[in-house]
């Protein structure tokens, strides 16, 4: 299992009057985590995207377990939970800056052409990112 890290840092406008990370840009978060793992494996967004793709979320799960606060760090922890031929569902871990887990989530995602938003397998768009991700998936698919 491959896992992708991004920290980042917790701004003012974040936050809501007692200083905690309002709840909502947590999944916003998830988003900056998932583009920096497709990064950090060799793809891109903007070339899928390119080529009359788009990959939208199908569903978000997030538990919220110790408050963030502004002016400190968060790393965002983002792997490939589960690849099928078509969903992807990938797991978070957003965390303070001693480890301590913030939050957990997942997102799923299919892959769609833009012009129609037909499901397409990610197998027939890029062979190579598909098999990529079958290899790390942390739930090896049946």
């Amino acid at each position: 299992m491959y896992i992708s890290e991004k920290e980042i840092e917790i701004r003012y406008a974040e936050t809501d009057q007692m200083g905690v990370v309002y709840h909502a840009n947590y999944v916003i978060w998830l988003e900056i985590g998932r583009t920096q793992l497709i990064k950090d494996l060799g793809f891109s967004v903007t070339e899928l995207e390119d080529a009359g793709y788009v990959s939208p979320v199908m569903n978000v799960n997030i538990s919220y377990k110790a408050a963030l606060r502004y002016g400190k760090p968060a790393k965002i922890r983002t792997w490939v939970k589960t690849q099928d031929r078509l969903r992807t569902v990938y797991g978070y871990e957003i965390l303070h800056e001693d480890g301590t887990v913030a939050a957990t989530a997942t997102t799923e995602h299919i892959v769609v052409r833009k012009d129609s938003f037909r499901p397409v397998s990610m197998m027939k768009i890029d062979p190579a990112w598909y098999e990529r991700y079958l290899e790390i998936a942390e739930e090896k698919p049946e």
